[in-house]
């Protein structure tokens, strides 16, 4: 068990899953007793952290409770095994275990070991194994309170401290460009850090950028002068000194008052280095010619499948990190593949948070996206790697802006729109010579076994036709099973030579070490490989292998690391709490996976049925913890199966998070659905998806909610085409397609009628009121409204009438009809006094308090909003919040902004 605060405060269980902790609370409960280990922390202590403003009056009761659950939860876990043990003490609180078990505590004693290091090297290397235990900003997901802040202040002070210690001994071995890249993300992130902008000054001085080091002297500058109002202090002055005497000067342009400035992160996306990389020397010198070309170079790695582009791409790109100190960004296409290509938008949206862009400030639009992420890219020295690109217009749009940027294309296709348009320079790339074939094969088996047979070494180069993909998984299967000789394993594969004309991929040489490898495999794991041929996706994780495969998770996970040692599948996921990580996810070569499909008619004839159902059940889930208090979408259709364990998600983040990840499988999904004639998964499949589809509406999803419209159609499902109908017509609407929009939603409440769905046809009443308000059809939008409240309460639907009310209480408001938007908010609030119905509660007390307002109680008014501001918060609603202190703001005091004291 280990306990992690320098990142998300988590609690990682041996087999690497997390425990869920719960609410913000009561991981700031868990935070302030892991930074005092072993020691006892007073009451008053922890109701401090907790609660940033008064207590409310049972707060002792509140951490009780939170203290009794916590230490269940870690009871349930085998907390005892491990020496832990959450006591009670007098007044008091305290956490027994071994300290070793705290990455914060690993962290101090790796720091306090690498002073001592009498070798810069020794000290870099325990730097940078204490610096990797931080997986994002020390107590996060914690309360904002003095004593965790204080805390999470002393933290990040050690760590940066750490940085510029790790910076100091890159300095001592001469690798200045090392030293540079660690400071400069340090450096943007802490402008105004006088130290690590000096530091980083001379590092970029010492690698021979003298002008990007002085330019960072002005920048430094400019900053101080206008945040603080002072100039350089003497450290940055005598960075700036150093500069000028050890160097040939550079003049700058004088900065101007409204220059921009812009605090952009230094991303590194690149995969790891790829292990073995062998040859190809006659390649990477012409790669480095062509991304030595003037103008933003490009550079164009073109070849078939399974010749191993990326593995050079990212080869090289590692080796020439020094000629990048501005980062790398890195991004799978997948225009070769059997999952959609990846979309313009997702891609740039990547990189702009890589860029350090918040969320929020990212335009909507590609062209937005475009401009932005090209004058983040104007005036850097970045490299872009586009893999597996499909044609030239799917690369142009993430072509970097500056001159000094290279970028480099991997393509089955010799993209010959993009050397016309774009002066790409071609680097073709073939199978490998037989000495290099050798080279790789020795590298895997250790070069005595190699050169005790070379005659057979070649033959099995020139059976694996000279591509690195089967050269590898042949030498994995030698690695495996010492008393084999190579002239064994070359006649096991020309006889499976003799049968590629059944197994034709894309490359046959592939398709015989594949065979080999899964002959080879135990019988869980060979049965688990041919499952995955029925996958929709490029990646998966154990949760989704156990419907394919038929077992469950843990068996799973035991034939994935099999078929992972067999370098069938690659383990891509990192492991962490961050609820956008899948646990446990592999990945699927492409070619693997078409060899895998082409076993499919082998594999169980109901697991694409097996898959389908659980991503329905995992969709409920998600759907249910995204939207909490809201009505399932669907019932599983007749005949569907529960999975043996359905993953579970932690908040409303972790769902959307999940539905952003399986967005591409779910569409593959919906497909395979279709065309198995499984219509009743199909379209519950598209259904499912409705919270991310209101999240971000207007992503393309047309096509998607009109095949599931065209299957419900062909089910007889009227429910479903009601609910599909009022979806689409809502996207239709954001998307400007007006007309068609109100075709879809006129039809949806009837449809819901002659389903007998009462709850359906109240939500289907109230898409097309909101629409129509927004024609200007205010009266026919009320009677929508008030008929949809009728309807919900009817069908006893407290969820539903809390939402009716909720926009009655918006329709009187807009109408100034403040009394009766005062009394639909009072009654949407007496239906939700449930945890989960906190998103409605905010929104209606905040129209409660804006109708007071407009009843001249004013006092009221700043009551009842500062509430919900306060619940909002308590509850992460993010939006709530915004909206309910946007509606103080118009209050007109100063005072307003700060909620008052709990009652």
């Amino acid at each position: 068990m280990e306990f992690r605060v320098l990142g998300t405060v988590a609690v990682a269980t041996e087999d690497g899953a997390f425990l869920a902790l719960g609410p913000a609370k009561r991981r700031s409960l868990l935070a302030m007793l892991l930074l005092r280990p072993n020691i006892a922390v007073p009451v008053d202590r922890l109701t401090e952290a907790l609660w940033d403003e008064e207590p409310p009056l049972h707060s002792r009761t509140v951490l009780q409770g939170h203290v009794s659950r916590l230490r269940a939860l870690l009871a349930e876990h085998g907390a005892e095994a491990y020496g832990i043990e959450l006591a009670t003490q007098g007044p008091a609180y305290v956490l027994r275990l071994p300290e070793t078990l705290i990455d914060a505590h690993r962290f101090e004693e790796l720091v306090t070991l690498a002073r001592g290091q009498r070798r810069p090297g020794d000290a870099v290397l325990m730097l940078r194994e204490a610096l990797a235990l931080w997986q994002g900003p020390a107590l996060t997901g914690t309360v904002t309170s003095p004593p965790l802040q204080a805390a999470s202040h002393t933290l990040e002070e050690l760590r940066l401290a750490s940085v510029e210690a790790l910076a100091e001994a890159y300095g001592e071995l001469g690798e200045h460009g090392r030293a540079a890249a660690v400071l400069r993300t340090e450096a943007v992130a802490h402008p105004l850090r006088e130290p690590i902008s000096a530091a980083l000054m001379l590092a970029l001085s010492r690698s021979g950028r003298q002008s990007d080091a002085l330019e960072w002297f002005h920048r430094t500058r400019r900053l101080l002068a206008d945040e603080l109002g002072v100039d350089p202090g003497p450290v940055l002055s005598e960075a700036y000194a150093e500069i000028l005497r050890t160097g040939t000067p550079v003049t700058l342009p004088a900065p101007t008052a409204d220059e921009p400035e812009r605090a952009v992160a230094v991303p590194e996306l690149l995969p790891r280095r790829p292990r073995g990389f062998t040859g190809r020397h006659t390649e990477l010198t012409a790669l480095g010619l062509a991304a030595a070309g003037e103008y933003g170079a490009i550079a164009l790695v073109t070849g078939g499948a399974g010749v191993g582009k990326t593995a050079l791409a990212v080869h090289w790109a590692h080796e020439r990190q020094g000629d990048f100190p501005d980062g790398r960004l890195f991004a799978d296409l997948c225009g070769y593949s059997d999952t959609p290509a990846r979309q313009v938008t997702v891609v740039l949206r990547e990189f702009l948070l890589a860029l350090g862009v918040p969320v929020q400030r990212i335009p909507e639009t590609e062209a937005g996206m475009g401009a932005l992420y090209r004058s983040l890219t104007d005036d850097r020295r970045m490299l872009v790697v586009l893999d597996n690109a499909r044609d030239s217009e799917q690369v142009r749009p993430l072509l970097p802006g500056g001159d000094h940027c290279v970028t480099l294309v991997t393509s089955r296709d010799r993209l010959g729109g993009l050397v016309a348009s774009d002066a790409a320079r071609p680097v073709r790339l073939d199978e490998l010579p037989a000495a290099d074939c050798t080279a790789l094969l020795a590298a895997v088996l250790g070069e005595d076994r190699v050169a005790a047979e070379p005659e057979a070494a070649a033959h099995l180069a020139a059976l694996c036709d000279g591509l690195p993909l089967a050269l590898r998984v042949t030498a994995a299967r030698l690695a495996a099973r010492p008393q084999w000789t190579l002239a064994a394993l070359a006649c096991e594969l020309a006889d499976e030579q003799r049968r590629l004309g059944l197994l034709r991929v894309e490359d046959t040489g592939v398709a015989a070490a594949l065979r080999l490898t899964v002959q080879q495999l135990p019988e869980q794991a060979r049965r688990m490989f041919r499952a995955l041929g029925l996958h929709t996706g490029s990646e998966l994780d154990r949760y989704t292998a156990a419907a394919l495969a038929g077992c469950t998770p843990d068996q799973a996970a035991t034939a994935l690391d099999r078929l992972a040692a067999a370098h069938l599948v690659v383990e891509s996921g990192p492991h962490g709490p961050d609820p956008r990580t899948r646990p446990d996810s592999y990945t699927l070569h492409d070619l693997v996976r078409l060899y895998a499909r082409a076993l499919a008619p082998e594999a169980d004839p109901d697991g694409l049925a097996r898959l389908l159902d659980h991503y329905l059940h995992t969709g409920l889930v998600a759907t249910a913890t995204a939207e909490p208090g809201s009505q399932p979408c669907f019932t599983p259709p007749p005949g569907a199966r529960r999975p043996a364990a359905v993953r579970e998600f932690e908040d409303r983040q972790a769902a959307l998070a999940w539905y952003e990840a399986e967005r591409a499988t779910l569409r593959g999904a919906v497909a395979a659905a279709v065309a198995a004639g499984m219509h009743d998964r199909a379209w519950r499949l598209v259904l499912l998806q409705w919270p991310l589809i209101l999240w971000r509406v207007r992503d393309g999803w047309v096509p998607l909610l009109e095949q599931a419209l065209e299957s419900a159609e062909l089910e007889q499902e009227l429910d479903a085409q009601s609910r599909t109908r009022a979806l689409l017509g809502w996207v239709l609407h954001e998307e400007g397609r007006y007309d068609e929009a109100l075709a879809q939603l006129e039809k949806a409440p009837d449809l819901a009628r002659q389903a007998g769905d009462v709850t359906s046809e109240a939500i289907a009443r109230m898409n097309l009121a909101l629409i129509l308000t927004q024609y200007g059809e205010v009266d026919r939008a009320g009677d929508l409204l008030g008929h949809a409240l009728t309807l919900a309460g009817r069908a006893r639907d407290r969820s539903t009438e809390m939402l009716a009310h909720q926009h009655l209480a918006r329709h009187f408001l807009t109408a100034r009809a403040y009394s009766l938007a005062m009394e639909h908010a009072q009654r949407g609030l007496e239906l939700g006094p449930s945890p989960e119905a906190i998103p409605r509660r905010v929104l209606l007390r905040t129209s409660y308090g804006e109708a007071l307002a407009g009843l001249g109680r004013t006092e009221e008014a700043r009551r009842e909003l500062a509430i919900a501001a306060r619940e909002a918060d308590d509850h992460g609603y993010e939006e709530g919040a915004a909206a309910a202190r946007t509606s103080l703001a118009n209050l007109a005091d100063p005072q307003a902004l700060e909620a008052p004291p709990p009652a």
